[in-house]
């Protein structure tokens, strides 16, 4: 019987290779590894014989043609933002070019990424998503839009990474480091000033391997609709632990930190609206919606528990330390 053969765009960035090594390691599938710089690619063999390497852009998808008519199964990471034409280039365009390379009678399942800000609480598209967002929040928003009539709908599954934490601070991963982890560092920076604010908000957080672990689930296992949300179309899940507040993620760092904890100056939305114009502060379309609305949490988010695993990184203190943080 033959191997399944699995995509995977993106390869060489820090949710693409923690997937990459995940399937390696505990699947028998032949891999194909889209990206643009090999060298990037650290946490594993390029050599080895399960693996082929696609060196090229997303945009050029077509220059693959071959390769991508064989596939059984499509893990989609690329993404871009910052620059509204790329965004679009790659985020839509290059998507829909990417569908039509695939050999509709041999592509079993396509987990397709996007973003869980463009969702509402209860996992359905957000409005607000295309009128507000920035590029990459359009974009992603406008992509699952014409997913859901696309010839191959009923074969993909989208998946919605809230807060993405992945390597470690100090560069010693063969895993690529993650902004979310990268920006650790800086948050602590701050501690001395954002120990005495209270925040009021919610949000969720996941660590690259427990995503990795998840998308490796669904390539090899079967799977359903997921019957705990009012879905149609698409299947959606929102991949992120149980959500924590900004006070929770503050009390967090200060522990760990050693830092002491202080009366804290309660951040209405008067206050904030006080503060953008003392301050130079910029803020987007997007940013002003965020502010008021402040609690970006899901019902349900997805976990490896969800599929029978256990979470590499369930609180925040597990990303703390997995990240190398030093306490002091």
């Amino acid at each position: 019987m033959k191997r399944s053969q699995i995509l995977i765009t993106g390869a060489s960035g820090c949710v693409g290779q923690y997937i990459t090594y995940w399937l390696l390691n505990n699947s028998e599938a032949d891999l194909v590894l889209l990206l643009r710089d090999k060298s990037k690619l650290n946490s594993v063999n390029p050599n080895n014989p399960r693996i082929k390497l696609l060196i090229g852009d997303i945009r050029n998808s077509e220059l693959f043609a071959d390769d991508l008519s064989t596939v059984t199964q499509v893990i989609h990471t690329v993404t871009a933002w910052g620059d509204p034409d790329r965004a679009y280039q790659v985020n839509i365009k290059a998507v829909k070019k990417l569908l039509k390379l695939l050999n509709p009678e041999i592509v079993e399942q396509i987990i397709y990424f996007s973003t869980a800000s463009i969702l509402n609480h209860e996992l359905q598209p957000l409005s607000e998503a295309l009128t507000y967002g920035t590029e990459y929040i359009q974009t992603k928003a406008q992509c699952l839009q014409e997913l859901e009539n696309h010839p191959l709908a009923e074969k993909i599954i989208a998946v919605f990474p809230t807060l993405v934490f992945g390597g470690r601070v100090d560069g010693k991963s063969p895993f690529p480091t993650s902004y979310l982890t990268s920006g650790i560092t800086k948050a602590i920076e701050w501690l001395w000033l954002v120990r005495w604010i209270r925040g009021y908000s919610k949000f969720h957080f996941i660590h690259a391997e427990d995503i990795a672990f998840i998308c490796g689930y669904l390539s090899t296992k079967p799977h359903s609709l997921n019957n705990q949300t009012k879905q149609s179309g698409i299947k959606r899940l929102v991949l992120g632990q149980p959500h924590i507040t900004i006070d929770q993620a503050v009390d967090t760092l200060l522990k760990w930190r050693g830092m002491g904890n202080t009366l804290r100056i309660p951040l209405h939305n008067w206050l904030i609206r006080i503060l953008i114009k003392i301050l130079p502060i910029q803020l987007t379309n997007w940013d002003h919606f965020s502010i008021k609305h402040r609690h970006f949490n899901h019902d349900p988010v997805t976990t490896p528990e969800t599929f029978g695993g256990l979470s590499h990184a369930k609180t925040l203190r597990d990303v703390l330390r997995n990240a190398g943080v030093p306490k002091r």
